[in-house]
């Protein structure tokens, strides 16, 4: 007893001494430099939620090349690793969520799509590439899921309560399913057959998004977070409208209106109804709308400045943008794009907005992944800076086994994990956005 006594008092005294010892620091001022990485302690901790509890500023140190190449290396390892026969990925029923064997819980079509999407960003496609024969199987798997369902159904799976479908919505499987069609499209690189059961199924997908589409251009079947399906959507039906397949602009112009709608650039209030709350799913949505709008009417200011149409110094606005040839209506809605970009870009980097729930979930991951490729859309050297200290942050909390895991909501840790990587290779992908932006 004496001695089970000695050894907690000696444990204690040294926790209160650790307590208060100053926090290590390299004297490594080199930023990119693999030491020059914090010890795990109050903060900075593998185990805490770096994106809650710390600064958005400093972290680019934890991002260098070397790191985030072993981090996108072993995240898609374990990716491969815990594929299921059917080709699919699963996050699990958000009733056992406690239950974290990527191997054990039954595969969906939104998981299976994150997935493939992080193997297309890392270079590979149905024919080549480290993961070819993993993408050529769950591409299989989810044009089965969608050839499969029947017309009448707006579901591609029977699968209820998933993970993601409860915290994003009843419809993500075929929103998601609609974002890995279009990628594998604007490859360009399908067998001619395949490509016309790709073009079949994205038609499909985006047929049901928009007969699931509320009047107020949100999707129904809000989950926890529903902004974060009704923006995905927005995003696939745009990229579908760019690989060529007919869509109800009706309905294209409502989703864009519902999540700008979101966000008074004048005020920077943040319409949370649909975003459970939390400024960031709602900030992140609206950017993610308002990107390939802002982006077009930048293009048109600068090509007339170039050509001497209008003053150097003119500012955007609507009376600027009538006078460089758009109608009255399309100068409105492109100067109030043009506007909720430029301040969301800003309020989306801002400490209230980046601590999200308080802990890192698959929604805070979305989100994040969301501001990224719409500063990319949008152009401009913005996206850098953010893009440094995010893959930092990313970098930081991953886990052993090549993993990441949400705290709350979303903690499949396959769905976390695609998602992170997708995040971490958005710089891998500039090209493809840029063009989708330009479209």
């Amino acid at each position: 007893m004496k001695t089970i006594t000695k050894t907690l008092t000696w444990m204690f005294a040294v926790g209160l001494l650790l307590s208060f010892a100053p926090s290590f620091k390299s004297t490594n001022k080199n930023p990119r430099d693999h030491n020059h990485i914090k010890m795990c302690g109050a903060k900075g901790c593998t185990f805490k939620t770096i994106f809650g509890e710390e600064s958005a500023d400093g972290h680019s140190h934890f991002k260098n090349v070397a790191k985030v190449e072993q981090a996108l290396g072993s995240g898609l390892s374990f990716l491969a690793s815990v594929q299921q026969k059917n080709g699919g990925w699963g996050a699990g029923s958000h009733s056992y969520q406690q239950l974290r064997d990527a191997t054990a819980v039954s595969t969906d079509p939104a998981t299976t799509a994150m997935v493939g999407m992080a193997m297309l960003r890392a270079k590979s496609t149905l024919t080549n590439g480290k993961y070819s024969s993993a993408l050529t199987r769950a591409t299989e798997y989810l044009l089965s899921a969608v050839e499969d369902t029947p017309k009448d159904r707006l579901k591609i799976t029977e699968l209820e309560n998933t993970q993601i479908q409860v915290k994003l919505g009843d419809n993500i499987d075929a929103v998601l399913a609609a974002q890995y069609f279009n990628n594998l499209l604007e490859l360009n690189d399908l067998p001619a057959k395949t490509e016309d059961r790709v073009r079949s199924a994205l038609a499909d997908c985006v047929a049901r998004i928009q007969t699931n589409q509320n009047q107020d251009g949100s999707l129904k079947g809000d989950g926890w977070a529903g902004v974060l399906q009704s923006s995905y959507a927005n995003q696939a039906i745009e990229a579908a409208e760019v690989n060529g397949v007919a869509i109800d602009q009706d309905a294209l112009k409502r989703s864009r209106e519902f999540q700008k709608g979101n966000y008074n650039p004048a005020s920077g209030k943040v319409n949370t109804e649909k975003g459970a709350g939390i400024m960031l799913y709602a900030v992140s949505g609206s950017l993610r709308a308002s990107a390939k709008e802002a982006q077009k009417a930048k293009i048109k200011v600068e090509e007339a400045k170039r050509k001497g149409e209008i003053a150097d110094d003119a500012e955007m606005s609507e009376e600027l943008l009538e006078q460089i040839g758009f109608s009255e209506e399309e100068s409105s809605r492109l100067a109030t794009s043009y506007n909720v970009f430029e301040s969301a870009k800003n309020r989306a980097q801002e400490e209230d907005v980046l601590s999200g729930f308080g802990n890192n979930g698959g929604e805070e991951f979305l989100s994040f992944l969301q501001t990224g490729e719409s500063m990319v859309i949008a152009g401009g050297e913005e996206w850098t800076k953010w893009f440094d200290n995010t893959a930092g942050r990313i970098v930081h909390i991953q886990n052993t086994n090549g993993s990441w895991s949400g705290h709350h909501c979303i903690t499949s840790p396959v769905f976390c994990t695609a998602t992170c990587l997708l995040i971490l290779s958005i710089d891998q992908d500039i090209a493809r956005l840029q063009k989708l932006g330009d479209s």
